[in-house]
C-alpha cells in the first residue's frame, strides 16, 4: 500500500513539475521574451546604451526568435462579436453613421475613378478594402483631435463631415476648390475640421504629426492627440523613423497608424522588409505598440479609442498596425493585374470585407436591412453623380491664381512672369479657353 501511494505521489509530483513548465514557457512566448535572458537572480549590465542581463552562451537572434504580434479582432467575417466583453459601445445612430460613410466611400470611388477613365479628371485613387480603417479610426477621435491622412483615407474626411461636394471639387479643381487647383486631386485638406492637407510625398507627413504632437504636448492641460496615417511602403522612408524615433525619444501624444495592404503600388510586403511587419518597430524603439485586424471596424475603434486616451493620459506614442488588403489598383496609373492574381483579389473581395463584416452585425442587431442597404446605396450613388456634373459646370479658378499666395510680398521675378503671362494672352486670346476661367 506504501509503495502505491509513493508511487502515485511520484506521478502527481512530475504532473506537478510539467505543467509549472508548461506554464512557464506559455508566459515567456506570450511575452516575447528571450528564454536566454529570462533568468532568475541574473545579474543585470548597466550601460548607458542598455540595461541587460549578461549571459554565458552566446546566441544571435532573427525574426524567428519572438512569437509573431497578435492580430486583435472583435467580429469574425460573419459579424459575429467573438467575445462580448470586447464589443465597443457605441451607440445606435452612430452605428448607421459608420456604415453609411463606408458605403459611400464605395460609390464616390466607382464614380470618380470612371470619371477619370473618362478624361473628367486626372487621376484618382479608391478605398477598397480599407473603409473599416477609415471609419472605426475616426469614429473613436474628437473633432479637436489633428488627423495626418496619407492619400487613401477619403473616409476620415467624409466621417469629419467634409461634403461630397467639397471632394469633388478638389478633384476636378474648379474655383470652390479650396486648393485652387494646385493641388492633384484625392490630395484634400481642411483646417477646420483638423484635417491636414495630404501630400503626394511618401511619408513627409509623419515627422510633421509628430511635431504637431509635440506642440500639443507643451500647451497646457493638453487634450488633444495627433493621429497619423501611413502605409506599409510609406514606412521604408526615412522619415518614418525619424518620425518613430522622434516620437519615442521626446514623449509626443501621437498615434501612428499604419495601413498594412499588401502592397506598396506593385512591391508586395515580402519584397518590402524581412521581420515581423510594421509593429515589431514599435517596442524597438520604445512605443506601445498593437496589432489590429484592419477589416474589422470595431476592433480598429477599439484599439484607436485606447490609444488615443493613452496617448492623452501619457504624453507618449502608439503606435497601431491595421492588417488590410487594397483591393483596387494603387490608382489610376496601375494596373493591379499585373503582379497579382485576379483569385487573390476575389478572395479578399469576398471573404475579408469590412463593409460586409459591418452590414452582418448591424443586421444581427436589428439596425439594419436589405431595404435600407437599396435605398441608401441608390441615394449615396445619386448625390455624386450629381455633384460630380454640376462640380464640371464650374469655372476653372482665375489663371492668377498660379501665381499668387505662395509669397506674403510677391517677389519682382513672378510679378514679371504674371505680366509677361498677362500680355501673352491679349496677343493670342483665341488660343486658350480663358472663358473657361473665372474673371477677376
Amino acid at each position: 500500500m506504501n509503495y502505491v501511494s509513493d508511487k502515485m505521489a511520484l506521478k502527481t509530483g512530475a504532473c506537478v513539475l510539467r505543467l509549472n513548465a508548461l506554464r512557464n514557457a506559455i508566459r515567456l512566448l506570450s511575452t516575447h521574451t528571450r528564454p536566454e535572458v529570462a533568468q532568475n537572480n541574473t545579474k543585470y549590465a548597466e550601460f548607458p546604451g542598455a540595461k541587460a542581463p549578461y549571459v554565458t552562451e552566446m546566441k544571435f537572434l532573427n525574426e524567428s526568435s519572438y512569437d509573431p504580434i497578435p492580430i486583435y479582432r472583435v467580429m469574425d467575417n460573419n459579424g459575429n462579436v467573438l467575445d462580448i466583453r470586447e464589443e465597443p459601445r457605441i451607440d445606435t445612430e452612430e452605428l448607421k453613421k459608420m456604415y453609411k460613410t463606408m458605403v459611400q466611400i464605395n460609390q464616390l470611388d466607382k464614380i470618380l475613378y470612371e470619371s477619370q477613365r473618362q478624361g473628367r479628371i486626372s487621376f484618382y485613387m479608391t478605398n477598397y478594402g480599407e473603409e473599416g480603417i477609415h471609419v472605426g479610426t475616426t469614429a473613436a477621435l474628437s473633432p479637436r483631435d489633428l488627423i495626418f491622412c496619407q492619400y487613401r483615407e477619403v473616409g476620415v474626411f467624409l466621417h469629419r463631415g467634409v461634403t461630397i461636394t467639397e471632394l469633388i471639387n478638389q478633384c476636378y479643381g474648379n474655383h470652390e476648390d479650396p486648393g485652387k487647383g494646385r493641388q492633384m486631386p484625392v490630395h484634400y485638406g481642411d483646417k477646420h475640421r483638423n484635417l491636414a492637407t495630404i501630400s503626394s510625398p511618401l511619408a513627409t507627413q509623419m515627422p510633421q504629426a509628430v511635431g504637431a504632437a509635440y506642440a500639443f504636448k507643451r500647451q497646457p492641460n493638453n487634450d488633444r492627440c495627433v493621429v497619423c496615417f501611413f502605409g506599409d511602403g510609406a514606412a521604408s522612408e526615412g522619415d518614418a523613423f525619424s518620425a518613430f524615433n522622434f516620437a519615442a525619444t521626446l514623449d509626443c501624444p501621437v498615434v501612428l497608424l499604419c495601413r498594412n495592404n499588401g502592397y506598396a503600388i506593385s512591391t508586395p510586403t515580402s519584397e518590402q522588409y524581412r521581420g515581423d511587419g510594421i509593429a515589431a518597430r514599435g517596442p524597438a524603439l520604445g512605443i506601445r505598440t498593437v496589432r489590429v485586424d484592419g477589416t474589422d471596424t470595431l476592433a480598429v475603434y477599439n484599439a484607436v479609442q485606447q490609444a488615443r486616451d493613452y496617448a492623452i493620459a501619457n504624453n507618449k506614442p502608439v503606435l497601431i498596425e491595421a492588417m488590410s488588403y487594397r483591393v483596387g489598383h494603387h490608382s489610376t496609373s496601375d494596373d493591379s493585374t499585373a503582379y497579382r492574381s485576379v483569385e487573390e483579389i476575389q478572395k479578399w473581395t469576398k471573404d475579408e470585407s469590412p463593409l460586409q463584416k459591418f452590414k452582418l452585425y448591424l443586421e444581427a442587431k436589428g439596425l439594419w436591412n436589405p431595404e435600407e442597404e437599396k435605398a441608401m446605396v441608390k441615394e449615396s450613388r445619386d448625390t455624386v453623380v450629381r455633384t460630380m456634373q454640376e462640380a464640371e459646370k464650374k469655372k476653372l479658378p482665375h489663371w492668377k491664381e498660379m501665381f499668387e499666395d505662395v509669397y506674403y510680398d510677391m517677389p519682382p521675378r513672378i510679378q514679371k512672369q504674371m505680366k509677361q503671362m498677362e500680355e501673352h494672352l491679349k496677343k493670342y486670346p483665341d488660343k486658350y479657353p480663358i472663358d473657361r476661367y473665372q474673371s477677376e
